[in-house]
């Protein structure tokens, strides 16, 4: 299975964050992932088939 996620992506998820941004930064995956909010910089920890059922695209980092 190739791995779609790479630390450093910025993903564009299908609810918003309270905050108003649907934009988030991978900075750590595996079984779970650590997000950054792109909006308030606020982190969270989120299982990996949450991550990859919400994800609507992935921005690839320069």
């Amino acid at each position: 299975m190739a791995d779609r996620f790479h630390v450093g992506d910025i993903i564009r998820m299908k609810k918003p964050h309270p905050c108003g941004s649907s934009e988030w930064e991978v900075l750590r995956t595996g079984a779970d992932f650590r997000l950054k909010c792109m909006g308030c910089a606020h982190q969270v920890m989120v299982p990996r088939r949450l991550v990859e059922k919400n994800t609507k695209e992935i921005h690839k980092k320069a």
